[in-house]
């Protein structure tokens, strides 16, 4: 059987080819995202000589509802993200900067499903460790459990041939970028690679029931590199996210076909690996400060879980000409916004000042329902008055000065029962939504002339 080689281009993002290079892909819209490969193309080969298999056609109202045999991982940050544990035959991309923690968490997780099937094997197939780097980290984690199993390999064959034969319960690929088929001539790392390993790889472990975790690097814009594909392939997207010079480590879920997305799990750096952090909210604010000025509470949902924030701002004159704006944790146009609500409707110039945005604790939170806190934050700074540490303020803020209502109040509400929180400033219309629970007062305001006043409880 005769093959040549042909020069196609292919989009980074959506994996669609052609034989000539675009500015734009005609598929998914963006500019500049082909690259150019190279392929061996064989004659008289197609996908239509497979093997047809098959199946007949069943009525929907016939089928019962599939029950997923879940296998809880013992560590129940990973476990909440993941929607109760791992489903066998699932498929999990997880990403992240390099060194935020992705292989420490990856062999955390081999260690507690070890213990709990002892029966079942664990592969650990790394192509960027050695075995013997693998086995450090290990040993400094304390995990020695026997049914673990480490080879370092990038041949996609070659793994085959390896995990093929093994009754595995877990099975863990670091990095998707660095395995390559033979077959496919192709550097590591392509598009063509990673999607046509992706591929095998997803039916080899449906076939299988083995839970498999694959690690993807990360572009600099922060998104997982290689073709967009890949996401649409797996089961499950998780980001790692964190400073690395920081104690504190956000897993969060991006998609999730057997639970809730947008779900998140904190976990704290510490000399032998990751912990889990329990009560988060306590982690994120710092009751024992007396200077609460430019200092506001708030509280956000974070797929179902509640999570109390220190959001602060800082206004300081500006002597220079136009003033700065500089945010961390939250977006800049949306505090531009709120910034020149402020101007039009409170009358405070704060416009020509440099305005410093802070979300406490290295979050990273783009949700309007952060407005109202926003602004106290930075009339506070600006008036230089105290905000008690008693009030958290929860709401959206519309062009007018309107506070509007937040989706799912009544479960913020009944979290600040649990804390030593006292008032709750929220839009006005939100309040016969709530049922009063004695130890919480709720302030209702319907615009942020309000604000000021409320400041000065």
């Amino acid at each position: 059987m005769s093959s040549k080689v042909k020069n196609v281009f292919v989009c980074v993002e959506c994996g669609y080819n052609t034989s000539k290079w675009l500015g734009r892909c005609p598929d998914c819209q963006n500019w500049n995202s082909f690259v150019e490969e190279a392929r061996i193309v064989k004659k008289g080969s197609s996908r239509s000589d497979e093997k047809v298999v098959e199946k007949k056609l069943r009525k929907l109202n016939e089928l019962s509802e599939l029950k997923e045999r879940r296998v809880t991982t013992n560590i129940g940050e990973l476990d909440r993200v993941l929607g109760g544990g791992l489903v066998p035959g699932s498929l999990t991309l997880i990403g992240g900067e390099p060194g935020i923690g992705k292989s420490t968490l990856l062999l955390m997780l081999c260690h507690k499903v070890a213990q709990t099937l002892p029966n079942k094997k664990i592969i650990y197939v790394s192509g960027e460790e050695a075995e013997a780097q693998i086995a450090s980290r290990a040993k400094r984690l304390g995990i020695s459990e026997p049914n673990i199993e480490v080879v370092n390999e990038t041949n996609w064959e070659n793994v085959k041939q390896l995990i093929k034969n093994e009754e595995s319960a877990l099975l863990i690929i670091d990095s998707i970028q660095t395995i390559y088929n033979p077959t496919l001539d192709s550097a590591p790392g392509t598009v063509t690679q990673i999607r046509e390993v992706t591929f095998e790889l997803m039916n080899f472990i449906k076939n299988r029931e083995t839970a498999c975790f694959i690690v993807g690097h990360i572009t600099k814009e922060g998104n997982i590199a290689g073709p967009k594909i890949l996401e649409h392939m797996v089961d499950t997207v998780v980001y790692f996210e964190g400073d690395q010079g920081g104690m504190y480590r956000i897993l969060r879920s991006m998609k999730n076909r057997f639970g809730a997305t947008s779900e998140i799990g904190l976990f704290e750096m510490v000399n032998n690996g990751l912990e889990e952090v329990k009560n988060p909210s306590k982690y994120f604010i710092d009751d024992e400060i007396d200077n609460r000025v430019g200092r506001s509470l708030t509280c956000i949902l974070e797929g179902s879980r509640p999570l109390f924030l220190e959001l602060q701002a800082l206004v300081v004159e500006n002597k220079y000409g136009n003033g700065r704006r500089a945010t961390q944790g939250v977006d800049t146009n949306r505090v531009s916004m709120l910034i020149a609500v402020i101007e039009k409707h409170l009358g405070m110039p704060i416009g020509f000042n440099d305005i410093y945005v802070n979300l406490v604790g290295g979050m990273k939170i783009n949700s309007r329902d952060l407005d109202l806190s926003v602004i106290a934050a930075l009339i506070s700074s600006y008036k230089n008055v105290n905000v008690s540490q008693e009030m958290v303020f929860v709401g959206e803020v519309g062009l007018a000065g309107e506070v509007r209502n937040v989706p799912k109040l009544l479960e913020r509400y009944n979290e600040m029962t649990h804390f030593n929180y006292k008032y709750l400033v929220t839009s006005q219309k939100a309040i016969s939504q709530i049922k009063k629970k004695s130890g919480v007062q709720i302030i209702g305001i319907n615009n942020i002339d309000e604000i000021p006043k409320i400041l000065e409880m």
